[in-house]
């Protein structure tokens, strides 16, 4: 029986070359030794987590579903989470409150230095079409890493986080479900709107930004750094979706691209304060003993996000593609 889904990508190195021969049943899963010399936020094991991960979504085509349970496979990405989890709390967590960590989100700078304010203020239209590109990995899945953690949450913070999420879902009505306003962003630019078909062309911090969104939200103990996660996300998305409409009208990006950000401006402004005041709220109201973890949270998405947004602008500063592989030709030509 023939599986859908996207095709798996072209391997980075000898991790996600096993998986990507166990998943197609040619071959053997990478040694435990590999995944413990293999660097933890670069292309290998990054992309080998991702098509893990991506098993729980919608798979892959020609992979048969029954191995998203494969307990070889299973072990396999419990050692690479392992070492990615490790990093992520030596490298980024500075804060032991929940209060302190939020407070440097709602304070805008007065001078921004971000993706947001260069593609606003000096970007081409090739670098708003790689910055859709790399984005594509989350946004055509957009809101569904957070959804796993809805069984865990109970009362106030459920009920709040199931709300955010019918906003992002569209409100029941197909058409606004922001990852089909994503895609229409994609077609604006010319650009390939199939699920998962840029995850060769996404560049290593952009498949960690993905890769921990699935983390915390398929384990149940780091439901509190999922939540975390999805505040940080919620509070700097309205300034930051402001400065991208700005930016797809500058370039003349097309009405849909206008139209995905302008959204976001106006549901996440009132997003911001529901996940403060009552996802967060309420679930250090039941579980204040997760309070570290939320802030946690925290840290690991602006460390993430930062080491992103440095990569992109190196590679524009420098008059280079941020691509890990170029778009096709036809794709590549901008009128």
């Amino acid at each position: 029986m023939e599986h859908e889904g996207p095709l798996l990508p072209t391997p980075r190195g000898p991790l996600s070359r096993g998986v990507d021969a166990y998943l197609r049943g040619v071959g053997h899963l990478p040694r435990l030794e590999e995944v413990a010399r293999a660097e933890v936020y670069g292309d290998d094991l990054q992309l080998a987590l991702y098509l893990c991960y991506e098993l729980h979504y919608r798979g892959f085509a020609g992979v048969p579903p029954e191995r998203e349970w494969d307990p070889d496979l299973l072990r396999v990405r419990a050692a690479m989470e392992h070492r990615f989890l490790s990093a992520l709390r030596s490298d980024a967590q500075v804060h032991d409150s929940v209060e302190e960590a939020l407070a440097g989100l709602l304070v805008e700078p007065v001078e921004g230095t971000g993706v947001s304010h260069f593609l606003r203020a000096e970007g081409e239209l090739w670098q708003v079409r790689e910055y859709a590109v790399q984005r594509s990995l989350y946004h055509l899945k957009e809101a569904d890493p957070h959804a796993w953690v809805l069984p865990r949450l109970w009362g106030r913070a459920k009920a709040a986080m199931a709300a955010v999420e019918f906003d992002e879902w569209g409100g029941g009505r197909a058409e606004r479900v922001h990852a089909r306003l994503f895609a229409d962003l994609m077609a604006d630019l010319g650009l390939d709107t199939a699920y998962g078909r840029y995850l060769d062309a996404a560049c290593a911090p952009a498949l960690v930004t993905v890769n921990m969104m699935s983390l915390f939200g398929l384990h149940r103990a780091l439901r509190g750094a999922l939540v975390g996660h999805f505040a940080t996300v919620e509070i700097t998305s309205s300034p930051g979706s402001r400065r991208l409409a700005e930016a797809m009208r500058r370039t003349g990006a097309g009405p849909a691209a206008e139209h995905f950000y302008d959204e976001h401006v106006e549901a996440d402004a009132v997003h911001e304060q529901v996940v403060r005041h009552d996802v967060i709220g309420g679930l250090l109201e039941r579980e204040p003993y997760l309070a570290s973890d939320v802030a946690f949270g925290i840290d690991a998405t602006e460390f993430v996000e930062e080491r992103f947004g440095a990569r992109l602008l190196a590679d524009w500063r420098a008059s280079r593609s941020s691509l890990h592989a170029p778009l096709d030709l036809e794709e590549a030509h901008i009128s």
